[in-house]
């Protein structure tokens, strides 16, 4: 009788008739409207295949021969059927879903870089849901924690921030996920390490080819591992260069506009200005920027400036900022390239992916005041 039913339904529905009485529109009616859209059977009944082949079909999850491939597709576009995401993961256990966190979506770096992984988990049949840490790792726990409730396939980590006890939950849980620095590659584990002391040594071989002696840094957070990993690369290279030379200035900052501003606060108060600045993020430059410019400071005649990340809005600030490209596009593909591998192979090892930074420079970078006096 159900079998019936179901072929009456189809064989309705693909005519597309208007019923000619009042007791076929009431069949009609009861056939198609209280139902909705078809089911997974419906489509099954229309293919001639079994509800497993049309599953395997949308899902990905069996080989099945083309011609049979082509029936199911055509079936499931004639009567616009559309699966139920909730009940496929309840039946696997896992959805179509990538969780993605950032730690503060209103730097640009961070727009640029949800961009590229939406675009990335998009091409693989994925959706994202995008969450906010507001750099606090209890608050990035907790996301964390939810989106294993929703069944997530996947989590991407793009943060500064991680409380290392949910390392150990993830572990414990089995739940596939790929970090930004933070992490090591290892079971359900992917990482990519983004080579910041590359393009650090890169921004200060440049300026000390200006002439600059008397250079310091304006540091993110020392409890955020890349901001670590910058001050450590500044430190070492400016050794490298000036083996004998006092332990150039550090200035803390929080990898936000405000915090640039602070720390060249500082900067104008100390007994001796330094010729130039390597900032660890363009944030935290453009603000340090805003503020020297605000002091009766040129730019780069009087102090030379060097950011980090190049977003969108190094290119446009007056005058334009040398900074160090983290690129954001490549990021966010090889980290869902990464996550991929580990959801489509659970047994295979996580992958461990690096990423080069480079300079790119523009006009905030230029010969250091004693050297362009000598010049004069």
């Amino acid at each position: 009788m159900i079998r019936s039913t179901q072929r009456l339904r189809i064989k309705l529905l693909k005519k597309k008739k208007e019923p000619k009485s009042k007791e076929a529109q009431k069949v009609f009616d009861s056939l198609s409207a209280p139902r909705g859209a078809m089911n997974i059977k419906e489509v099954a009944l229309e293919a001639g295949v079994s509800s497993a082949t049309v599953s395997h079909v949308i899902n990905n999850t069996k080989f099945v021969t083309g011609a049979t491939r082509q029936k199911v597709l055509r079936a499931i576009k004639r009567f616009n059927y559309y699966p139920n995401a909730h009940a496929r993961a309840l039946a696997s256990g896992r959805s179509n879903i990538i969780g993605l966190l950032v730690s503060d979506i209103s730097n640009p770096f961070f727009p640029e870089l949800v961009k590229s992984v939406e675009a990335a988990a998009f091409e693989h049949g994925y959706n994202v849901i995008l969450v906010n840490t507001n750099y606090d790792a209890r608050r990035a726990a907790d996301y964390v924690r939810r989106l294993i409730e929703l069944k997530v396939a996947g989590v991407a980590l793009m943060t500064s921030e991680l409380d290392p006890e949910l390392i150990n939950e993830l572990e414990r849980r089995q739940v596939r996920v790929v970090f930004h620095n933070l992490g090591t590659a290892g079971e359900h584990m992917s990482n990519i390490l983004v080579d910041y002391a590359t393009g650090i040594e890169e921004a200060v071989r440049h300026l000390v080819s200006l002439g600059h002696r008397k250079i310091a840094h304006i540091a993110g957070p020392n409890r955020f591992r890349s901001a670590v990993i910058r001050r450590k690369a500044f430190l070492d290279s400016m050794k490298r260069h000036f083996p004998r030379a006092r332990e150039p200035a550090i200035y803390d900052g929080d990898f936000k506009f405000e915090g640039g501003q602070r720390a060249a606060s500082e900067i104008l108060a100390a007994e001796d200005l330094p010729t130039a600045l390597v900032v660890a993020n363009d944030m935290m430059a453009l603000g340090a920027m805003q503020q020297l410019r605000a002091a009766g400071l040129n730019i780069p005649q009087d102090i030379s400036i060097v950011g980090f990340d190049d977003i969108a809005f190094a290119a446009l600030s007056d005058p334009p900022l040398t900074t160090v490209c983290s690129p954001r596009v490549e990021i966010g593909r090889k980290a869902i390239e990464a996550l991929m591998a580990i959801i489509r192979h659970p047994s295979q090892k996580g992958l461990e992916t690096r990423v080069t930074t480079y300079l790119v420079t523009r006009g905030s970078t230029g010969p250091a005041r004693r050297a362009k006096r000598s010049a004069d």
